[in-house]
């Protein structure tokens, strides 16, 4: 089996093959509105009534922008001559309120006097490279959940579901999206306390999917494998060679996620169990959960899903300035909320799916809302309610389209607690010397206990 060095290529793909007695749910004759009434990926391509949403034409590569760009280098805002077409504040949200969800509203509620969305012209950004787009054509009438939903059976690296019939099927989408396959990023996150002061944590993580690895996937060792994880914290230095480890399993719940953890004052490495769920998040002060990172996360046992529809929103997009090197994080960081000054909303047509914690089941949100990207399948906003029916938290995924690879990712996430205040701001990179890396050469063995070990130390 031959591996990726340098981009997707479908002939070098292995499917990823578990077995299934289900039949595929989409026929070839729907799989065949992919790349005609709906985008390659499953969107609709034609705009709204009133044309606020434009129609899909392609999304920005570097050729539609005529950039030259390579894989490892940060992109320049392609739309930096946009200007608001008008600002949401607590004085008019009434007016926009059919277009923002409760969370959304619940923080002009919260910081009447600071909080704003300027919104702007809506540019559907997204794409993907062309193989990529055969690969998802191809998923849709083989890809099948296990019985249980809890993993999905014969779909090839992404998106098994672009034709999605349940609400189960759309979070597939958003765990499974595309994503370059493997990167390299050095971030930083910031949990915000109350007034606004804040320690920053450091952060240098390496991810791949087994069929990016040198050697490709292997059918025995990537068993029911969906991607490999190591991240090391390198600030502040209380926490300096802590170093997490990931093997990330399909099936959740008949394989449970493989993690350990090295932790450099013991200097030992232990089996990390509790990573997962509505455990603690490392680094995050106690505001959020393991499956709040990458706005959801893990095995969706614990949750009923139910598909709502679809919903025009306004959502954070095209956040090339949130990202831009020329801010720093004091720039970034406020009291209460970040700086909205640079942030970018655009009204997007979304996937709204409820989960509802299953009888018997335990997790600290009882309830959680989904609004999920119809053109990249990125999660945008999360509404997160406790065991009172109350909304507690508000997440918000700032994306960004990286046009030299065709990879939709986030400039930042941001997680805000209503109660208590505080908030999370991850992801962010704009004061690090290299944006995400795509074009990196990695092994399975850069995934091992050794290799854990010779980080940390």
């Amino acid at each position: 089996m031959k591996a990726f060095n340098k981009a997707p290529c479908v002939v070098a793909i292995a499917m990823i093959m578990m077995s299934s007695t289900a039949m595929a749910k989409v026929s070839k004759e729907e799989a065949s509105q992919l790349g005609d009434t709906l985008t390659p990926v499953g969107a609709l391509v034609t705009g709204n009534k009133d044309g606020s949403i434009p129609a899909w034409t392609g999304g920005i590569t570097n050729m539609s922008l005529g950039k030259n760009y390579g894989e490892n280098e940060r992109v320049d805002n392609p739309y930096i001559a946009d200007q608001p077409l008008f600002t949401i504040t607590a004085d008019n949200v009434e007016q926009y309120k059919n277009n923002l969800t409760p969370g959304q509203m619940a923080m002009f509620s919260a910081y009447p006097k600071t909080y704003k969305m300027p919104v702007y012209q809506t540019r559907r950004s997204f794409a993907l490279k062309d193989d990529m787009y055969d690969v998802i054509k191809a998923n849709a009438t083989t890809a099948t959940l296990t019985e249980e939903g809890n993993g999905v059976n014969n779909y090839n690296i992404a998106i098994p579901f672009p034709i999605p019939k349940n609400g189960l099927e759309v979070i597939w989408n958003h765990i499974t999206r595309y994503r370059g396959g493997r990167a390299e990023r050095v971030f930083t996150s910031i949990p915000v306390q109350k007034n606004g002061g804040y320690t920053k944590i450091k952060s240098k993580e390496i991810s791949s999917i087994p069929e990016t690895l040198r050697s490709g996937r292997n059918l025995k060792k990537d068993d029911n494998i969906r991607f490999y994880y190591i991240k090391r914290i390198l600030e502040p230095a209380r926490l300096t060679g802590t170093v997490t480890l990931v093997h990330e399993t399909m099936d959740q719940v008949k394989e449970p996620r493989k993690a350990w953890i090295y932790n450099a004052g013991q200097r030992r490495v232990r089996r990390a169990p509790s990573i997962a769920y509505d455990s603690e998040s490392t680094g995050s002060e106690g505001l959020a959960t393991m499956d709040n990172f990458d706005m959801y996360n893990g095995a969706p046992d614990r949750y009923n899903w139910k598909l709502v529809g679809k919903k025009e929103l306004y959502v954070p997009y095209n956040a090339y300035q949130l990202s831009s090197t020329d801010l720093s994080y004091d720039d970034i960081i406020r009291p209460g909320h970040i700086n909205q000054e640079h942030t970018r909303y655009e009204k997007h047509r979304v996937w709204e799916v409820q989960a509802t914690l299953k009888e018997g089941k335990r997790h600290v949100y009882a309830k959680r809302n989904f609004f999920i990207d119809e053109d990249s399948w990125q999660a945008s906003i999360v509404d997160h309610y406790d065991a009172h029916d109350l909304l507690w938290r508000v997440s918000e995924a700032h994306a960004v389209q990286y046009y030299n690879v065709g990879v939709t990712w986030v400039a930042a996430e941001i997680l805000y607690d209503l109660i208590a205040g505080r908030y999370l701001a991850s992801g962010l990179a704009n004061e690090e010397r290299k944006g995400t890396q795509f074009d990196i050469d990695v092994k399975r063995n850069d995934f091992s206990i050794f290799a854990l070990k010779r980080l940390g130390r």
